[in-house]
């Protein structure tokens, strides 16, 4: 079994590198990789860096931020050097730039949800520390109000259609344009590259694009991916399909990984995701 998608408290996560370890061992996970976003300090942590703890292989890896078409994506990087990694991220997320952002972003959704007429209590939204998300925050208040459901409609699914279809989608009223603080796809497959790494497109079927294929087929026209990651908990067994063809077609490399987050995401397990996953060392090729 592998998991090449994890996040720890480096980024969203809820677990530290040294409890992510300890589950991976327990479920004896054979490869991780511990890809947060928009940083690569996790592998400077000492449960890594003196790690008696997990007996597997650690893949480096993070996942990164991008922008194309306008469109917010994530691409993750494998077989990085977390130094030119952490170098180039201080460009766009050092820590006083992703206070600032988390400012704007938090300030904008109040605005957009005082305009569209729902109900919360802003002393019950606590702002998480800056590598968070305080749109998460402000969701799972806008939630707790049964009055907030007929405006919201099926924002009122999960939060990652809410992020999805209306956070991170420039045509929906409740776009809050986290993709301006964002660097084009291009620059981020580039540093992934740069840095000794190869680059994957991060869960296809999360972004609910109309056509996902089509979507896929432009990004590779404008800059080359080494992989996608066709395991993930956002698709369905009829979806993962589609992409192990797709990428067999194609001569790309396979990835796959939980998301796991922790507590943001109970229902997702670490090696299994919603159960379902159990992805097989016989993807890893490219190592």
């Amino acid at each position: 079994m592998v998991d090449l998608h994890i996040h720890t408290v480096y980024s969203d996560g809820s677990k530290t590198v040294e409890e992510i370890l300890k589950m991976c061992e327990e479920k004896k996970v054979e490869y991780i990789s511990i890809t947060d976003h928009n940083t690569a300090k996790q592998y400077k942590d000492e449960a890594l860096t003196s790690n008696n703890i997990f007996s597997g292989k650690v893949i480096k890896g993070v996942e990164l931020n991008a922008v194309f078409q306008d469109k917010n994506i994530e691409i993750l990087g494998y077989n990085i050097n977390p130094d030119v990694i952490n170098g180039w991220c201080e460009k766009y997320y050092s820590e006083e730039k992703l206070e600032k952002q988390q400012e704007i972003c938090y300030k904008r959704l109040l605005n957009i949800c005082d305009k569209q007429g729902l109900i919360y209590d802003k002393s019950k939204i606590v702002k998480p520390k800056a590598t968070g998300y305080v749109e998460i925050s402000i969701y799972n208040e806008l939630i707790k109000h049964k009055e907030n459901y007929k405006i919201l409609g099926e924002f009122t699914e999960s939060l990652g259609v809410f992020f999805r279809k209306g956070l991170a989608n420039p045509k929906s009223a409740y776009f809050v344009n986290r993709i301006e603080f964002r660097p084009k796809y291009k620059e981020v497959v580039d540093i992934i590259h740069e840095s000794g790494g190869k680059a994957f497109l991060a869960h296809p079927f999360e972004y609910k694009f109309e056509n996902t294929i089509d979507f896929i087929d432009e990004l590779r026209k404008e800059k080359e991916l080494d992989g996608i990651e066709c395991f993930h908990p956002s698709a369905n067994q009829e979806e993962r399909k589609t992409l192990v063809q797709y990428v067999k077609k194609n001569k790309l490399y396979i990835s796959g990984g939980s998301d796991y987050h922790g507590d943001s995401k109970p229902d997702i397990g670490i090696g299994i995701g919603r159960g379902d996953l159990n992805i097989s060392k016989e993807i890893l090729e490219w190592l």
